[in-house]
């Protein structure tokens, strides 16, 4: 710097330069940002049916993604559950849902369109099968659903799938031992109330709201599918080894249950993607999926059982490795 210079002049000089710096050094962020770039565009999630935990847990994981992924468009697309949810998926016509463990595998071991593509994001909740008639029905156990109505869930649902075997494990051709009703979980507590159904079932997070609020203005309860049941399902082998025998805890729905406990088998819930989705994406879902537990977990109780020690567990899908970058940053 010219010694003619006066020193105000010299500073004056200094500060431009350093103000230059400053402007080239956020016009370079800006043109090439560091770091992952941030996921965007728009994403349809397939749920399950009305007053279902799939779609109020969806509802609520919109939200929370809003909030983490601003530049993603979230769109809920309504289904029968787990079957549908994944043929969805497979053919593109969604992009993220949620289906149960044997599901999946069942799609899987029937190499449906687009088994090969399927990816696990994370393990979620269990699902408890639930078994509901009046209270003062004869009905004890499932063999005494013989030429009864029952209802078994829509034909793409997992209900449909899990309501099938356990009838046929008691002993019962579910196409002609007992009166199959294709109906949601949005349409059966109706029906039995009405004295359309003489039971139904149900494979859901504890407590369901639809079961909950039925068994607050109704007299019912729950019968017991005992362990014996869920060895003669493992018999069949396949699929129903994602079921484990499993209780319904005595407060799950206080008026159905006399304060008992009730032996029953559960099954696991994953989210699902496929192969193609972005990294990035999945990364982010799969971290507000994490991190919104408690948040969602205080309205749809189930989802307080999303844990990260569990998560990475999505057998029998393999995990996405966007799904597999999250885990790896957050590993202890």
């Amino acid at each position: 710097m010219p010694a003619s210079l006066s020193r105000t002049a010299r500073r004056r000089v200094l500060a431009v330069a350093a103000a230059l710096l400053t402007v080239c050094g956020v016009l370079v962020w800006w043109l090439v940002p560091f770091g992952s770039p941030v996921p965007s565009g728009s994403v349809t999630f397939s749920t399950g049916v009305p007053t279902g935990v799939y779609q109020r847990y969806g509802k609520l994981l919109q939200q929370a993604l809003a909030q983490d992924l601003p530049e993603v468009s979230i769109t809920l697309k309504d289904s029968e559950g787990s079957q549908q949810n994944l043929a969805r998926v497979a053919a593109g016509e969604a992009d993220f849902t949620i289906a149960t463990a044997d599901a999946v595998a069942q799609y899987q071991r029937e190499r449906r369109p687009g088994f090969e593509r399927l990816r696990g994001c994370a393990r979620l909740y269990d699902d408890y099968v639930q078994l509901v008639v009046r209270k003062g029905s004869s009905v004890q156990n499932v063999r005494d659903l013989r030429g009864l109505r029952v209802g078994v869930g829509q034909d793409g649902s997992g209900v449909r799938l899990i309501a099938d075997r356990v009838l046929a494990a008691a002993g019962l051709t579910p196409v002609s031992d007992v009166e199959a009703v294709s109906v949601g979980i949005d349409t059966m507590p109706g029906l039995l109330e009405r004295g359309a159904l003489d039971a139904f079932f149900w494979s859901g997070g504890l407590p369901t709201d639809a079961v909950q609020k039925l068994a607050d203005r109704y007299e019912v309860r729950l019968l017991p599918l005992d362990s014996a049941l869920v060895d003669r399902l493992h018999d069949v082998g396949g699929s129903t080894r994602h079921y484990r025998s499993a209780v319904i805890p005595a407060d799950a729905y206080a008026k159905a249950q006399d304060g008992q406990p009730i032996a029953t088998l559960a099954v696991a819930n994953l989210l699902v993607t496929t192969e193609e989705a972005d990294e990035d994406l999945v990364e982010g879902f799969t971290r507000t999926v994490i991190r919104s537990r408690d948040r969602i977990g205080s309205q749809v109780h189930p989802a307080q059982l999303v844990d990260l020690r569990t998560a990475v567990y999505t057998e029998p899908v393999t995990l996405h490795d966007g799904a597999r970058r999250y885990y790896r940053s957050v590993k202890p």
